[in-house]
């Protein structure tokens, strides 16, 4: 029997196998990842430049001026509570719940106005609401 002590070998870890490896998956993963800037809202602006005014059966123009005063299709509406505007609403709105009111209202008008009109229009049934606006050319001629 043979009992004399052994020299122990240290287990040698051999890193380049290990390095290389590494590096592979670290190029694979560079390759194959797209990397996206999300910093902002991507948003489609509307375009302000319009044609010549129409006169269709289905839209009603609700004019606000900068005092606060109303008129529906030309016709000055009487008071400037939220249900004397909605009774001209009823009256115009010749298609129904199918009628567009456009609000046209004085740059310097008062917001609460314009909400005003929002809220009439909602209490006549009339949901499809929209903004007219005059070009940039019309704007920088005054």
């Amino acid at each position: 029997m043979n009992f004399r002590p052994r020299q122990k070998d240290e287990p040698e870890i051999n890193l380049i196998p290990f390095i290389d490896v590494l590096l592979v998956v670290l190029i694979f993963l560079m390759l194959s990842t797209t990397y996206s800037k999300f910093t902002e809202l991507q948003l489609r602006l509307p375009v302000a430049d319009t044609d010549a005014q129409r006169d269709y059966p289905k839209e009603v123009i609700v004019s606000v001026s900068s005092d606060g005063r109303y008129t529906v299709n030309k016709t000055v509406v009487n008071g400037r509570s939220i249900e004397a505007l909605s009774i001209a609403l009823n009256e115009t709105a010749r298609a129904g719940k199918d009628t567009v009111v456009i609000i046209s209202a004085d740059a310097s008008a008062a917001h609460q106005a314009v909400i005003t009109v929002m809220e009439a229009a909602r209490r006549s049934g009339l949901t499809q609401i929209t903004f007219a606006t005059q070009s940039s050319a019309q704007a920088g001629a005054r």
